[in-house]
């Protein structure tokens, strides 16, 4: 790996894209082992710049980060904003490109063009195969707790950014009421939908692989909400069907798809081929017996300081020995060169 001259925090362009992949203490640390920082300004983040700016970091224009120098490594969350077409720097962030989602072909088009690297955060693994730094927890309890708050009729939209103990207070206001099925309740997003689940006193049952290779529709069907947190290596049968909808022994009344990968071919829920937002966070599948659903894909930005400062705490590891590289970003470096080499043939990797 070219050695790194300096990070680039660039500005978001998502809508309501409120975290960040590096907070300013952990910013601070990088600048005191010698590893220049860049942050853009960006009105949306959930720290201003100013605090960047009092720790040490140079502070940009945001969106310039194309005349970023050419040993700089651009960070991000989601794709940068397109022009410029082709990208010329080793970027750093969610790609959703390898598995084929809509809009990665292009993506890596953009890479092919510029002869720029995409060092996917979703691929930075340890040696075990399981990614060095999520946001899944944060993820799978705000899914959780929307879904509980819609079921009770206390969901306020649109949607705004706030905090956890904020979010537990709401789900303490009226407990029970329900029965919820987490579908992964052993991953990352399982753990912390469960954990909403256990705040808003809500019984829990927890599925994983032992209980969906042999699915039991209508135990799924009788309870009152679905989590989906589960990130499937390949594809497999669906959760829910078409026919499960119109069913009148069908309890299920919200689902929560916290994975929100529509448009991929690993999608478990394909009675939902699109994601929900900040504005209309809930969408009807089904009238009678109605059904609804949330599939909001920037869930842990509604916890923006809590969910980036965790997620910064396990990148900054990483991202001190990038002047020198790792097997974690070796590992990344090589999905991509692979996903680069057959876009047509889009890699099938763990989501972690």
């Amino acid at each position: 790996m070219p050695r790194t001259t300096g990070v680039r925090l660039r500005a978001e362009t998502a809508p309501n894209e409120r975290r960040t992949p590096l907070v300013p203490t952990d910013a601070a640390s990088l600048i005191a082992e010698g590893l220049p920082v860049t942050v853009e300004e960006s009105p949306q983040r959930a720290f201003p710049v100013e605090e960047y700016a009092r720790v040490g970091c140079r502070v940009a224009p945001a969106h310039s980060w194309p005349d970023a120098g050419p040993g700089e490594v651009v960070l991000g969350l989601k794709e940068p904003a397109a022009p410029p077409d082709a990208l010329t720097h080793r970027h750093v962030f969610f790609g959703h490109a390898y598995r084929g989602q809509h809009g990665g072909p292009a993506l890596l088009r953009r890479f092919a063009a510029g002869g720029g690297t995409l060092l996917d955060l979703e691929y930075l693994t340890d040696d075990d195969g399981r990614r060095v730094t999520a946001f899944g927890e944060f993820a799978g309890y705000v899914g959780a707790a929307l879904a509980v708050l819609h079921q009770r009729r206390r969901l306020t939209t649109p949607l705004t950014a706030t905090t956890r103990p904020a979010l537990d207070a709401r789900l303490r206001e009226h407990t029970g009421g329900a029965r919820a099925l987490v579908i992964g309740a052993l991953g990352r997003s399982g753990r912390g939908a469960r954990r909403a689940l256990e705040v808003a006193g809500v019984p829990t049952t927890g599925w994983d692989q032992a209980e969906t290779a042999d699915l039991d529709r209508p135990a799924l069907r009788a309870h009152d909400l679905l989590v989906n947190a589960v990130a499937p290596a390949a594809p497999g049968p669906p959760f829910l069907t078409p026919e499960d909808l119109p069913r009148p022994d069908r309890a299920l009344t919200v689902v929560a798809d916290v994975t929100c990968d529509v448009t991929s071919d690993r999608n478990r829920l394909p009675v939902n081929d699109r994601t929900t937002d900040w504005e209309r966070p809930v969408r009807r599948l089904h009238s009678a017996p109605p059904l609804d659903v949330i599939a909001i894909d920037n869930l842990p930005s509604l916890l923006p300081r809590e969910s980036s400062t965790t997620f910064s705490a396990g990148l900054l590891p990483h991202l001190r020995v990038l002047p020198d590289g790792s097997p974690v970003w070796d590992r990344s470096a090589e999905a991509f060169r692979r996903a680069l080499a057959t876009p047509d043939h889009p890699e099938r990797g763990s989501d972690g």
